[in-house]
């Protein structure tokens, strides 16, 4: 298993997990009870760790998480 992302917001895990598992990557979020016992301080990381086969499949759908959202109003783009 390799870790494909690390972070403290419970909305990116929780989006990435959800796009990593549609893509068939059979994602595993580690790190989930030790970081609840230390009180909620966000000073432990949760990690999302994917096979070492779908290493590259995993980094390039987790490009989706800094993705505008299609449809986006773009004020530059209508002058």
């Amino acid at each position: 298993m390799i870790e494909v992302l690390r972070t403290n917001d419970v909305v990116r895990l929780d989006y990435a997990m959800m796009i990593l598992r549609q893509a068939g990557c059979y994602p595993v979020l580690a790190d989930r009870f030790t970081a609840s016992t230390e009180g909620g301080i966000s000073a432990i990381e949760r990690r999302i760790l994917v096979p070492d086969e779908r290493k590259a499949e995993a980094k390039e759908v987790l490009k989706l998480l800094d993705a505008p959202p299609e449809g986006e109003y773009d004020p530059e783009a209508n002058p």
